[in-house]
């Protein structure tokens, strides 16, 4: 599989290809076809643009002159008008069309209609399509009717074709499976993300193999209620569409190995997404004591690399939605990457929640994400890659549906300040109702608007020194937590870090610790933290409240540096 890096440089080096656009006759509205010229750049074409209200003679003029492969026609005016008019073009540039130059069109949706009947473009656009439809046309894509062959199938390969947008990801499951199946496919016809993460009940994560111990009036609590191999087969039939998304559920919390040689069978799953320190008993959800399910996730890490299937640890945002400091949850991220490379994971996908706790301000929460990434950049090498995903918050969504939305877009525009690979959207009904397929379809719309937005010349809100100085700050201060942690281990431990009783032990003796986890009976729960005047959600001392420095903190837990 090529690095991103790499086929970037490819496009630019390789642009062989011409497309010609212009707004034609009297028609001054350009800023759709700007749009157009700018995705076709990214897909490796030469682009030229000729302006507003161009001439028919002129446009074919340069068509012929710049040897064009594909002729770009836009008129967004009165739908009377631009049919007279797209019907002269069309009797004008016959011959160049039987030449094998490709024509397509793009307006408001009645001269689309319109264009659509005259019958000679190749692709009428009327303002509606997703991003991916545009891409897969100009990637390739020439017939009208999309099939699975136009867009890429594994996570990689999605990721590079889509660059430099990042691959969109929804949660989604609903309690039936009928629902479900009729959401799925709806999802998929309107192009709304690119992978729909199946969002499973609970005795399907931790019962599948195991009837016996499910529950039927917890049927459906949490998700959809997978219940046989045939399900999910139908549930990924149902995607087979639209823009043909890829798929993933969750890893489980007990029978990982059968449920992954199940999940790669049945649904071609994108990526595994698997904790190290939760799902077993310490949090309530899987059979397994802390110890024990770190060795389990440690095997399926071990199970998904082998296969060069991606990997992503979904382990820091379960401390800070604990309102853990935000050390402890760069600390995870770091334990997270570090464990995925030494269990051999190629492609590590670096899962990055905004917005937990829900207090944080931007410049802290940033600050915190960009600390993560200088902290795994070392990692990366030749033999491991590292994917970004960002996501909002899910206990960060108010109650009113206006707020809600403003927080997702302005949320998704500051993730942007980390150039995602994948943005994993969080519906704007998270606090009210698990998201419907019409609610994904919107909460698509308003991320593609921000992402677009960002893509079109964002400020680099990471140059802020305000940020720069808490990033460094909490490197300073992992580095003295991980030093705790290695110190827990004795002398015949080969790597404390990857050590699944050092890593217990990290969390029963107190250096991983979170306010939320109080009367845990694997965890301390005896942290106290504040969000603090900047933003930044810091340990303090239980008695007077004084921010406490990592050294501190972990003196008060008995760990000797």
């Amino acid at each position: 599989m090529a690095q991103l890096a790499d086929v970037v440089q490819v496009r630019e080096e390789g642009l062989v290809k011409t497309v010609v656009a212009a707004a034609l006759g009297e028609c001054v509205h350009v800023a759709g076809v700007m749009n157009f010229l700018r995705l076709a750049e990214t897909s490796g074409w030469r682009t030229v643009f000729l302006g507003p209200a161009v001439s028919v003679d002129a446009l074919l003029e340069a068509a012929r002159h710049e040897d064009a492969e594909l002729v770009g026609v836009s008129y967004r005016l009165t739908p009377e008008t631009g049919e007279r008019l797209l019907g002269e073009f069309a009797e004008a540039a016959d011959d160049l069309r039987s030449a094998g130059v490709r024509f397509a069109f793009g307006g408001t949706p009645p001269i689309a209609e319109r264009a659509r009947a005259i019958g000679f473009f190749e692709r009428v656009f009327d303002g509606s399509e997703a991003t991916d439809a545009v891409l897969a046309y100009l990637r390739g894509q020439a017939r009208l009717q999309a099939s699975e062959e136009d867009f890429p199938q594994t996570a990689v390969d999605r990721i590079v074709w889509k660059a430099p947008y990042p691959i969109l990801r929804h949660h989604f499951g609903l309690p039936t499976m009928q629902a479900t199946l009729d959401g799925i496919a709806k999802i998929s016809e309107a192009q709304a993300v690119d992978l729909i993460s199946l969002g499973i009940d609970q005795d399907a994560q931790e019962s599948f193999f195991h009837p016996e111990r499910q529950d039927v009036r917890r049927k459906g609590a949490g998700g959809v209620p997978v219940r046989s191999a045939d399900d999910y087969r139908a549930l990924y039939e149902a995607s087979r569409r639209g823009n043909y998304p890829l798929m993933r559920t969750y890893a489980g919390t007990d029978d990982f190995i059968q449920l992954a040689e199940m999940y790669v069978e049945t649904h071609n799953i994108a990526w595994c997404a698997i904790p190290i320190f939760w799902f077993n008993r310490m949090d309530g959800r899987g059979p397994w004591d802390l110890e024990s399910s770190i060795r389990q996730h440690q095997a399926v890490m071990r199970w998904y690399g082998s296969r060069d299937i991606p990997v992503e640890l979904n382990e820091p945002h379960h401390w800070g939605m604990r309102d853990a400091p935000d050390v402890i949850s760069v600390v995870a991220a770091y334990l997270s990457a570090y464990n995925a490379i030494a269990f051999g994971v190629y492609d590590y996908i670096a899962q990055m929640m905004f917005n937990s706790p829900p207090g944080l301000s931007d410049a802290m929460d940033l600050a915190k994400m960009l600390a993560i990434l200088e902290l795994i950049a070392p990692l990366a090498n030749g033999d491991f890659r590292v994917w970004k995903q960002t996501r909002t918050g899910l206990l960060s969504y108010p109650l009113d549906v206006d707020a809600a939305r403003a927080h997702l877009a302005a949320s998704t525009y500051l993730q942007m300040a980390l150039k995602p690979h994948i943005v994993h959207i969080v519906g704007h009904t998270e606090a009210h109702h698990a998201a419907t397929a019409d609610d994904i379809i919107a909460a698509s719309s308003m991320a593609r608007r921000a992402i677009d937005n960002a893509l079109g010349g964002q400020p680099d809100m990471r140059a802020d020194p305000v940020v720069q100085a808490r990033k460094d700050e909490l490197i300073r201060e992992a580095k003295v937590t991980l030093a705790g942690i290695r110190a827990l281990a004795d002398g015949s431990t080969v790597d404390p870090l990857t050590d699944p009783m050092t890593l217990a032990r990290a969390v029963t003796d107190g250096i991983l610790d979170a306010p939320h986890l109080k009367s845990n009976p694997f965890a301390h729960g005896e942290m106290a933290t504040r969000i603090d005047q900047r933003g930044a959600c810091v340990a303090v001392s239980p008695e007077t409240g004084r921010p406490l420095t990592e050294e501190e903190r972990l003196a008060r837990a008995g760990v000797r540096l």
